[in-house]
């Protein structure tokens, strides 16, 4: 059952599940099946699913070629995939496994590439090698001195996925109302929303992505991070027919970030992008949005100014590249020479909920905790659309164990 929030309204529930996105929606879905029975309630600020994180991203169904071997995005995004692949067969929800190319423009980056292969073969992936002659024959427009192939990436619509498992979990979704207050007692915790609506649980599960830190601190936790917002933007080709599937640069280690690639969609278009530049407010899709609270968050966490005095060069580069069309199409053209800035019109943007350390650390791993009849969920960038549903599945173990006690 899905409704907008209405005052007045209280409900009581099991487990109560904060965010209405992809993981969120996931973890509904996994408590109906791990647990029949289970009532679940899920609270979404928003009028509907998937409105940030989710639904504004590339829609690639992620390998988990990237990810270190052992760690949690490694083992749910190379199980997620083929989760994934195999739930929305079952539910006639449009998708591709159309693979990838990983492409090498400068000798630099030939280490990193082999490296990506190895740890490609640790996480258990299918990659082939190639040389110039034979990335053109998987892509004939793109040029690189090597590349590597992944045969199980793919492409979906993760809104739709959202909105499946939604449908299919038999939570009580409830959208319009922001959490404003959390009251916890040793049995039980009780959240209200700004529209009026209040809900009490046996267990609280916070999925708030962009918000999931001052979910925490709300419920008395101290998370340890800060969510630091980064801004990717797209842009959409004028001429899809220069790229026939995915085409990413190598990633630099020291970046969660893939770096600028080229993504064609399940409708047939291709997208470029993102970039990844720091926002000015944690739903910020433009240069233009500004909220003074997300910005005092920001500038009054240490780990800001030691992550900017670490990585400013880097930054200044993304920046530009965001400021300059010229730029950001120099980018495009180590990859795809044929690419013109008038083949570059702009596309919606998103934003990645990035956690950031007191340190300066850019949180790398999915991370999450737990509390007093509490999980929090405070790490779960990409790959996290692709490994949804394993994540789901352990934040909803978490979340029945901690209500037996």
């Amino acid at each position: 059952m899905q409704y907008a929030g209405v005052g007045g309204v209280s409900v009581d529930c099991d487990v109560l599940v904060i965010g209405g996105g992809i993981v969120g929606m996931s973890t509904a879905h996994a408590l109906s099946r791990l647990a029949p029975g289970t009532r679940v309630v899920v609270l979404e600020k928003e009028a509907g699913p998937a409105r940030h994180q989710t639904g504004r991203n590339s829609g690639v169904i992620h390998s988990g070629i990237y990810y270190r071997p052992g760690s949690l995005k490694a083992r749910f995004a190379v199980r997620g995939a083929a989760e994934m692949v195999k739930f929305c067969a079952e539910h006639g929800i449009d998708h591709e496994v159309t693979g990838k190319l990983i492409v090498a423009t400068e000798r630099s980056e030939l280490p990193r590439l082999h490296a990506l292969v190895q740890r490609g073969r640790e996480n258990g992936i299918p990659v082939r090698e190639l040389g110039p002659a034979q990335i053109s024959e998987y892509e004939p427009e793109v040029r690189g001195l090597a590349a590597i192939h992944v045969a199980t990436t793919g492409i979906v619509d993760y809104g739709q996925v959202t909105e499946r498992l939604a449908e299919v979990s038999g939570a009580e979704v409830v959208y319009g109302g922001e959490v404003d207050l959390i009251s916890r007692r040793p049995s039980a915790v009780a959240v209200r929303t700004t529209s009026g609506v209040v809900v009490r649980a046996r267990v609280l599960v916070n999925c708030a992505g962009l918000q999931c830190d001052r979910v925490a601190r709300l419920a008395g936790d101290d998370p340890g991070m800060r969510i630091i917002p980064f801004r990717g933007e797209y842009h959409d080709l004028a001429r899809p027919s220069l790229v026939r599937g995915l085409v990413y640069p190598v990633p630099d280690p020291a970046f969660p970030f893939l770096g600028v690639h080229l993504t064609r969609g399940i409708g047939g278009g291709v997208h470029v992008g993102p970039n990844a530049v720091p926002a000015l407010a944690r739903e910020g899709y433009g240069w233009g949005t500004v909220r003074p609270r997300d910005l005092a968050d920001e500038l009054a966490w240490p780990g800001s100014w030691r992550m900017a005095a670490r990585h400013w060069r880097y930054g200044a580069g993304e920046v530009r590249r965001s400021l300059s069309k010229r730029a950001f199409t120099e980018a495009v053209r180590r990859l795809l020479p044929a690419v013109t800035e008038a083949d570059l019109t702009p596309a919606a943007a998103g934003v990645r909920a990035q956690a950031v350390l007191r340190d300066g650390t850019l949180v790398d791993d999915f991370l999450i905790r737990e509390a007093p009849r509490t999980v929090h969920v405070l790490n779960a960038p990409s790959p996290a659309a692709t490994a949804s549903l394993p994540i789901g599945r352990e934040i909803a173990t978490r979340a029945l164990a901690l209500s037996e006690r």
